[in-house]
């Protein structure tokens, strides 16, 4: 079995967010980054399905020079080799991010064979468009099932479940196939000392990325208004008793 994970490089959550003074982009000079946690589980059922059916699980990002950070951290936790659509660090639009990686993903399968599957996290943790790995799927003219919070291969078949208003829906997928992962879906492993070993030695192959630019033009970004927290003081010593039952009763405890 092959397979390809594809990730991407975002702020930390909690991190404070700040933005440039031209409105153009995220300040991200003091911030921590790391792997949207859909795309975490997505490496962690990469890695599931090549221990139970053996084979090559590649991991790809698109970004800057630094997002070679989680490429190597993916290899940490059960990838075998990482690919880095180096650009200048700048936001992508969603259909010109999406043709790059399919772009990519055809010049990959020429060279090592077709993955059966590709693994995408349901949306990623800062702009959450929902569209790259939809795109993807229909450019290589692939079945795309997101949402998934249950996979397994057998058979030629990759079967997905994802939850449903009504409970769950079950699908078949043929593969070769694309699939979106919910994190839920499995509790990611942390990396042990053999795997940060190994992530250092691995190959990572720096690609320069083909893609058509998209229509969506970003005008400008706004930070979303503060929120300031009141501290009510509702007494002192057994005197507050009374005025803790009144707010307990208030929030619906009582």
């Amino acid at each position: 079995m092959r397979i390809l994970v594809c990730v991407k490089r975002v702020p930390a959550p909690g991190s404070k967010i700040n933005i440039t003074a031209d409105g153009q982009r995220v300040d991200d000079t003091n911030l921590g980054h790391t792997t949207s946690p859909h795309e975490e589980c997505a490496v962690e059922a990469a890695s599931q399905l090549i221990e139970e059916h053996g084979g090559e699980a590649v991991v790809l990002t698109l970004g800057g020079v630094e997002a070679e950070e989680q490429l190597r951290y993916a290899v940490s936790v059960g990838m075998h080799s990482g690919v880095l659509l180096a650009t200048d660090g700048g936001e992508w639009d969603p259909q010109r991010t999406a043709s790059a990686i399919a772009s990519a993903i055809n010049s990959l399968e020429a060279d090592g064979g077709p993955f059966d599957l590709v693994l995408f996290g349901n949306e990623s943790a800062d702009s959450s468009g929902f569209q790259v790995g939809i795109r993807v799927a229909h450019a290589l003219g692939r079945p795309m099932v997101n949402g998934a919070k249950g996979l397994r291969v057998s058979g030629g078949v990759a079967q997905v479940e994802r939850e449903a208003d009504a409970g769950r829906e079950a699908y078949e997928l043929p593969l070769p196939a694309v699939v979106g992962v919910k994190e839920g879906i499995n509790l990611p492993r942390y990396p042990t000392m053999k795997g940060r070993l190994a992530s250092k030695k691995a190959g990572v192959v720096t690609v320069e990325p083909a893609g058509e630019a998209g229509g969506l033009a970003m005008v400008t970004l706004k930070p979303p208004p503060e929120r300031t927290n009141e501290t009510i003081i509702l007494g002192n010593g057994p005197e507050a008793a009374a005025a803790v039952v009144d707010v307990l009763e208030e929030i619906g405890v009582l």
